[in-house]
């Protein structure tokens, strides 16, 4: 346990101390724009074996093969820059980032969706961590094309998928950090308003701001087994208000992962059935509780052996890795209600 957070703790300050890109935005170098039909370019497919279809113990299934749903799984940042990486975007033949990509983000986040759905997942030629934090004006114009660049990929990848896999199922949208920004943009583009929106199951925009007002026509999940809606949260020591992202009275979507509301009613540890850290095939239950407070989700310090070290207020890496369980089973809830009514 102490091992399991201490990783979350390290993580977060190996982000901080991130290589910045140098110089003005330039696309990466070979193979340039990915190619969709190459399973290489995808971090997970449900024909090929990857860390997607894993599970924390044997009480999960992994339900790809049968699901009548699809997931469309957007990743976070995992290019935070090391000793030669001086590109604005990611590289595709970047093994260390896409390492980084499956044994974190796709083992971590996209496999809860594997009870659900068969799950895609895209590699992107994602932007730098330092986008989000660029000041001077000389860097804004680069980060700007950087984020454009990795958005522009993610359409191209729901493109290929509507085209070849997809065949008129319905749809998850699950993403974390970084791809939730980027699956703002794609629902707001493919979904809101469309012929699509009827498709869609559910949205998982987590790790990311999402206003009330950002969609015309997708609500906010209200209870747990709502479909055609959305959900999100940030996660945050109970009492801390981020410098960064945060506006008192703001519009901000919430939504609390152990009760599937958006009231701010305390939600005990005790409804929490599992969080999964480190060591994936251990399930931690009753690990922390949850409530929505103006715009964030406020949870206790979570205890455990060697909590003294574990001093960050921002649990932003752990946003699905706390409500791993709970998260896991809502997705398959709203499967199976939109399910029922698609048959009909």
């Amino acid at each position: 346990m102490k091992k399991s957070f201490f990783w979350f703790f390290l993580t977060a300050c190996l982000l901080s101390c991130s290589v910045k890109p140098k110089g003005p935005f330039y696309p990466p170098d070979e193979p340039g724009p990915p190619d969709y039909s190459k399973p290489e370019h995808w971090a997970a497919l449900p024909t090929k074996m990857d860390p997607a279809d894993r599970t924390p113990n044997a009480t999960f299934k992994d339900r790809q093969a049968t699901a009548q749903v699809d997931v469309f799984f957007l990743h976070p940042t995992t290019y935070t820059g090391e000793r030669g990486q001086k590109s604005w975007n990611a590289s595709l033949e970047d093994e260390k980032v896409n390492q980084k990509t499956d044994q974190k983000a796709i083992l971590n986040q996209a496999s809860i969706f594997n009870g659900a759905g068969r799950v895609y997942a895209p590699r992107y030629r994602q932007a730098h961590l330092h986008v989000f934090y660029a000041k001077k004006e000389k860097e804004k114009p680069a980060a700007g094309k950087a984020y454009e660049l990795a958005y522009q990929d993610i359409k191209a990848a729901f493109e290929y998928y509507l085209q070849h896999f997809n065949k008129g199922r319905p749809i998850i949208i699950a993403s974390h950090s970084q791809g939730t920004g980027h699956a703002i943009r794609l629902l707001q583009e493919f979904f809101d308003g469309t012929d699509l929106q009827k498709q869609l199951v559910a949205a998982y925009l987590i790790g990311w701001p999402v206003s009330k007002e950002d969609f015309k026509h997708i609500e906010v999940c209200q209870t747990p087994d709502e479909t055609g809606c959305f959900c999100s949260w940030r996660t945050f020591k109970k009492g801390y208000y981020p410098k960064r992202f945060y506006q008192k009275n703001n519009h901000t979507a919430v939504t609390n992962p152990l009760t599937w509301t958006t009231d701010e009613t305390f939600a005990p540890k005790e409804l929490n059935e599992g969080s999964v850290l480190r060591k994936f095939n251990v399930v931690h239950p009753h690990l922390v509780d949850a409530q929505v407070h103006d715009g964030l989700l406020w949870v206790d310090k979570p205890k455990f052996p060697g909590s003294f070290f574990f001093m960050t207020k921002v649990y932003h890496i752990a946003d699905l890795n706390f409500f791993y369980v709970n998260t896991r089973k809502n997705a398959q809830l709203r499967a199976e209600a939109f399910l029922k009514i698609w048959s009909h």
